[in-house]
């Protein structure tokens, strides 16, 4: 084939986003980079129309994953990870366990676990249980039933503790006050899909707002559920169902006063993060994934690599808030614990610790956010600050002169304006 050069130097952006998001280490992603380029180079005379060459170069690099892990799991001990008609989870950090698997797991009896490990894990056929037990066939067949039977009564009792139903947001957005405390903040579970609110397993729904100061008016309402699992180029996740009413002009996809994407998230042990999203525009479903690069990455994407949001989150002392001044350190991604704060919102009270987030979307936007997390992990209050200058060429106007009588804090010695606030119906 001529120009398999090109077509290599095209498309390679997209085979190391393919394997670092299936592969946890690093010096093992790259070795297998360079051998998918070896097969590549060596079968290049199989491959006819060059049209295909994306599809054709990352289905060789996922059939160099699959062979990893396969050697990985002859090597070590692993607890199970997958059940009867569900797939392994694999994303940048590795293998990760859903937690309602793991849940459920832990309802069972040792023997139990240790059967459905061998059979669906280990791939180990019921003879080879039953020899490597010193017990007899039928007594596997017994177990193995009575361990599936349990399993999927737990798995489904589990899901079922994380199902929610979406309230009415108001019109108005409620009267809330924030008062620093003098108090260390404490670590979080984050298992919020950043930007979007929603924890991403399956039985979760949601919805939210988003409030214009200083009116105080709901101006965009979403409505999110998560309505099943769903597959990204072999890697996991869940679908989620988002409708948008009255969206922002860069979210109303051509001008739409009613929206609906289909987003797929991925939510492991170490990180949530989105893998693609889809929406209808002009009469045309629009697909995004993790693989198509700057298109993705800069509106959906988060974290080097898209890696996503962490999930078990500790203050990092890259950002300090004193008051309203906001100093942060030279880097990217900057998304801190900054302290620990009492908000009462709609006539209740939560301890949470303020997460902002700088600067982190799009590199060169000057927009920082507030974000309240109580100690589940979920958000009380998010509120948007615009830089003074913030699309000046479009608004032909700096936000000081058009929101006079909002909230202002600085960054890093500069001034930012208070926009708008989101609320979700947890607080409701």
């Amino acid at each position: 084939m001529e120009g398999f050069e090109s077509l290599l130097g095209e498309h390679l952006p997209a085979l190391e986003r393919f394997v670092k998001f299936r592969i946890a280490n690093r010096h093992d992603a790259e070795d297998i980079i360079q051998e998918a380029c070896i097969k590549a180079f060596a079968k290049r005379d199989t491959l006819k129309d060059p049209a295909s060459f994306k599809p054709w170069l990352i289905a060789i690099a996922r059939n160099l994953c699959r062979d990893h892990y396969r050697a990985a799991a002859g090597r070590d001990e692993l607890s199970i990870d997958r059940v009867p008609e569900q797939k392994l989870t694999v994303g940048i950090h590795g293998r990760a366990e859903e937690p309602p698997v793991h849940e459920a797991m832990e309802l069972l009896k040792q023997e139990e676990k240790r059967i459905l490990t061998l059979y669906y894990l280990k791939g180990m056929k019921q003879e080879e249980i039953a020899e490597r037990l010193s017990i007899p066939l039928g007594t596997v067949k017994s177990r193995l039933h009575n361990a599936k039977t349990k399993f999927r009564k737990a798995y489904l009792d589990t899901i079922g503790k994380g199902e929610t139903t979406m309230k009415k947001m108001p019109k108005i957005m409620p009267e809330y006050s924030i008062e620093k405390l003098n108090a260390e903040p404490f670590d979080v579970k984050w298992e919020e899909l950043m930007g979007w609110f929603i924890v991403p397993k399956v039985g979760e729904k949601l919805s939210w707002a988003m409030y214009d100061f200083p009116e105080r008016k709901r101006t965009e309402l979403c409505e999110m559920e998560v309505v099943g699992r769903a597959e990204v180029h072999g890697i996991e996740g869940v679908e989620i169902r988002s409708v948008e009413y009255d969206p922002m002009e860069c979210n109303s996809a051509g001008g739409q006063d009613k929206v609906e994407r289909r987003l797929i998230a991925q939510l492991t042990e170490t990180h949530c993060r989105m893998l693609a999203m889809s929406y209808t525009e002009g009469g045309v479903k629009r697909f995004y994934t993790f693989l198509d690069g700057d298109a993705f990455l800069d509106n959906w994407g988060f974290g080097e690599d898209n890696c996503g949001n962490e999930v078990n989150f500790k203050r990092k002392g890259d950002i300090v808030k004193d008051g309203p001044s906001v100093t942060t350190a030279d880097k990217k991604f900057l998304l801190d614990i900054v302290g620990r704060y009492k908000v009462k919102i709609n006539g209740r009270e939560y301890d949470t610790v303020c997460v902002i987030d700088h600067a982190t979307y799009m590199e060169g936007e000057k927009v920082t956010s507030e974000q309240y997390l109580d100690r589940n992990g979920r958000t009380v209050l998010w509120r948007r600050f615009n830089h003074d200058e913030w699309e000046f060429a479009r608004y032909g106007r700096r936000w000081t002169e058009m929101l006079p009588d909002n909230e202002r804090i600085t960054v890093n010695g500069e001034t930012y304006v208070h926009w708008y606030d989101c609320i979700t119906d947890y607080v409701l």
